[in-house]
């Protein structure tokens, strides 16, 4: 039997999975942080800075104000203290570390040749002497990152032939991340000096069993979703996707669901359906509510692209623009760069949805304002950039 869902409820449906609705702890600490990573899944990692570095907005947007110090050290600090890996998920990305099985597949795959990029599928073949060589260097010196490998060249640069290997050896398992530099380079090590032992002893899960574990976690942070978002959330292929969605339909695990304007979808059996949303919260383009723009588009009528790459003349709202989420509503938008030698948050440019609220424009400027706490800037200023 399929359920029927308004597009309302649909609305508050994925919300209150993503975290939306409940109040902000009065001080996040770093349980609350672990909670809201095992909610989400994963964060998205990118090289743009222009607000705060894009891992650590999407706690910030659902728990408030938090050291960032701690997830540093859940996904960078010592062995001990790990509780996060990185991998390739959605895009880069910052896991829980009970996924790591999950994702070993995708690994295999890449040392076999058959995932990644084209341009480092050679080392899984008739170049793979010359990755493992810098694998073997790795072993014995320790943890490097690709500019000790190429002198004169750190951070977001275009990948050079030993970063291509680096992260071939990263996507087939064979590295992982140790920490990262002040640059955000990457800095490489094995998995078995990194990832804690317990971790790495997990039995792996064939792809099956993986690929339903993975779609699950998706349903599970969306609440309601399409196929194409079951798949898109850890990057999944279309085929493994709709096998794995039958199969935990069977189970029971999923739910049919219909919803005026949709494609066909399918709700997680723990969704909650809240009456209401009480929330307010600044969105990084890379946070899993929006980071599906047709989904967006769905669920909030939210037409949503992230313009760094338009020149500036063509730009609609602006350089690096964040929703704004009040109550169920995406009611704004604004630009925003971190002006972090002069202590200020800048505001080039703020846009109110048409359907905003009349509060809107309050209840943006507190969360303004503690954004820019947070970051440890003295004023906001609007109108600048």
């Amino acid at each position: 039997m399929t359920l029927s869902l308004s597009p309302a409820e649909a609305r508050r449906i994925a919300l209150a999975a993503q975290g939306f609705g409940k109040a902000r702890p009065e001080r996040a600490g770093g349980q609350h942080l672990r909670r809201n990573l095992d909610r989400l899944g994963l964060h998205q990692i990118d090289s743009v800075n222009v607000v705060a570095r894009a891992h650590y907005l999407p706690a910030f947007s659902r728990l408030g104000a938090y050291d960032t110090a701690l997830l540093d050290r859940d996904a960078w600090g010592r062995p001990s203290q790990r509780r996060v890996f990185e991998y390739w998920a959605h895009e880069a990305s910052l896991l829980p570390l009970d996924l790591h099985p999950a994702l070993r597949w995708r690994m295999a795959r890449a040392d076999r040749g058959g995932a990644g990029y084209a341009g480092m599928r050679a080392f899984a073949g008739p170049r793979r002497a010359e990755a493992m060589a810098i694998l073997d260097r790795i072993r014995q010196e320790g943890p490097l990152g690709a500019s000790d490998f190429e002198k004169g060249r750190t951070g977001w640069w275009e990948w050079s032939e030993p970063k291509r290997m680096l992260e071939w050896l990263f996507y087939a398992g064979h590295l992982t991340t140790r920490t990262r530099r002040r640059s955000f380079e990457r800095v490489y090590d094995l998995p078995e000096r990194v990832i804690p032992a317990e971790i790495l002893a997990l039995p792996t899960l064939d792809e099956g069993h993986a690929h339903r574990l993975l779609v699950e976690r998706s349903a599970r942070a969306l609440g309601i979703a399409t196929l194409g978002e079951l798949k898109d959330y850890f990057r999944l292929g279309p085929a493994e996707t709709r096998l794995a969605v039958a199969e935990l339909v069977e189970a029971g695990a999923l739910l049919p669901v219909a919803v005026p304007g949709w494609p066909a979808a399918y709700l997680h059996p723990q969704a909650k359906a809240p009456r209401r949303i009480a929330a307010s919260a600044l969105l990084t383009p890379f946070d899993p509510l929006v980071w599906e723009r047709a989904r967006a588009e769905r669920l909030f009528g939210f037409r949503y692209r992230i313009e760094i790459y338009v020149p500036a003349a063509l730009r609609q709202h602006g350089y690096y623009v964040l929703p704004f989420l009040h109550g169920d509503r995406l009611a704004a938008r604004v630009d925003l760069k971190a002006d972090r030698a002069r202590s200020r948050l800048l505001v080039p440019a703020l846009h109110l949805e048409p359907d905003a609220p009349a509060d809107t424009r309050q209840a943006l400027e507190v969360e303004l304002h503690l954004l820019a706490r947070w970051l440890g800037l003295g004023e906001v200023v609007h109108g600048a950039g």
